[in-house]
This record gives C-alpha cells, structure tokens and sequence, in this order.
C-alpha cells in the first residue's frame, strides 16, 4: 500500500543522491469561466503552482480568455479540435487516431490553433494534447511541421520526434470507469512508481512526473488529493513544480 510516507521517501531518495524530482501540472477539458474553474484556479493560487490548461478550441469562449487574463501562471494548450471520439467501433477512443486521413486532421488541428491562438494570444503554447491522450504516429510525426513545439499525452515518454518537445503526464487522479476520485492510494502508487523509474533510469530522467486533473468532473476526494499532493510537492526541499512556458519553451 502507498501512502503519503511513501512519496515523501521517495523525495528524500532524490534529495540523498543530490537530485530535484521536477513535477508539472496539467488540467484537460476547459471550455469556458465556471465555478469549477475558479475553485482550479483558487487551489493553483494557494500552492503558487503552474499550471496548463488543454483547452478544447470548438467549445471554448472570451469568458475564458477573459478569466485567464489574470493568471500569470496559467498557460493553454490545444485540447484537439472538438473532443470527438472517430475511433472504430470497439477500438479504444480517439480523435486523432490511425483510421483517419492525416491531411484531414492537420487540417482541424489548423482550425483549432486559430481559434485557440485568437482567444488567448501569448498565454497559449503551440502544443498539442490529443483527447484520451492518443495520437496517430503519422499525425505526430507531421506536427513540427505543422509549427506545433510540443505534444503532451500520457505515460512515460519513448520514441522521441525530431524537432518536438514531449512532456507527459503520469499521475491521472480520475477512474474513468466510475467517474470518480481514483483513490489515494492508486494515485500515491502513479507519482511514486514514475519517480523511482526515473531515479533508476528506467524511464526518462528528465521528464517532470506530471499531475493530471480534469476540474469539471471532480469529486470533494479528488480535489483533496490534488490540494495535498501539491502541498507535499511544495514544501520537499527535493522537488521542484516546473512552469509549461519553461518545459516546451515556445508560445
């Protein structure tokens, strides 16, 4: 069983052998100003913690700009396109997956940064975050091209692309199945398991563990989680928050 005892070990492992555990924040799904966004942007204020928003282009409005406006550590990322599932019929969801042509997604990827790139001019990162974290090799291989300077999706990043910076996230608080908190321990083992992986070089050292929440679907537990976990990232002498403009490096 994985508790906060053993994140905080973990931490101190780093700190014993002289290295910074970086950590960075993602939350997918924004559309608009709600009050579950204010209670995500009133938990980032109270931790001075990053974050990046992977905001969908076709739903979102100024009322997000707007709000966003002023927070100075808020970025955006473009969430796809419409958040639409095209995958076939038993095949795990996506938008931009192997079945479809990829001029025709390039071209709603265009269709997207120009909204997302009108609305919230510099806070927005020319970085894409597939919906349900998946992406078709061809169309992430034909990003750089396209202008995009990074791709975020989920687990442990491999098979790097030549001219496109890959950050991940690793620690998803959510059961997609029940539409509810994870759990502590469940999400305790996430952050712990990519932490040591990195520490023995299993996976790549110098990806930050990325935390990812999704704030409109939150229950009371996950938003505790989220509230302690950044508290314990915060206050390590051995761990380091990293802001999304430093990890992708490009607006």
């Amino acid at each position: 069983m994985t508790g906060w005892p053993d994140l905080s070990r973990e931490l101190d492992a780093w700190g014993e052998a002289g290295l910074t555990a970086t950590f960075w924040w993602r939350d997918d799904d924004a559309t608009t100003a709600t009050p579950a966004l204010d209670r995500l942007l009133a938990l980032r204020a109270a931790h001075e913690a990053p974050i990046a928003l992977a905001v969908i282009p076709s739903r979102t409005d100024e009322t997000l700009a707007k709000r966003l406006a002023a927070e100075p550590q808020a970025a955006v990322l473009q969430h796809g396109w419409a958040h639409a599932n095209h995958a076939m019929i038993g095949a795990s969801k996506a938008e931009f997956g192997p079945d479809r042509d990829t001029a025709l997604m390039l071209g709603e990827l265009a269709r997207g940064w120009t909204a997302i790139g009108t609305l919230f001019g510099a806070v927005a990162l020319r970085v894409l975050v597939p919906p349900h974290n998946r992406i078709a090799p061809a169309l992430a291989a034909a990003l750089p091209a396209a202008a995009y300077a990074g791709l975020s999706t989920y687990g442990a990043r491999k098979n790097p692309i030549r001219e496109l910076i890959q950050v991940n996230t690793h620690i998803d608080i959510m059961n997609w199945r029940t539409r509810r908190f994870l759990g502590e321990e469940a999400a305790l083992d996430l952050a712990v398991a990519h932490l040591k992986a990195r520490r023995a070089g299993i996976v790549d050292p110098d990806e930050p563990t990325g935390l990812l929440t999704h704030h409109l679907v939150h229950d009371d537990e996950a938003w505790r989680f989220a509230d302690v976990f950044l508290d314990a990232v915060r206050a390590h002498a051995a761990a380091r928050l990293c802001a999304p403009h430093m990890l992708f490096g490009a607006s």
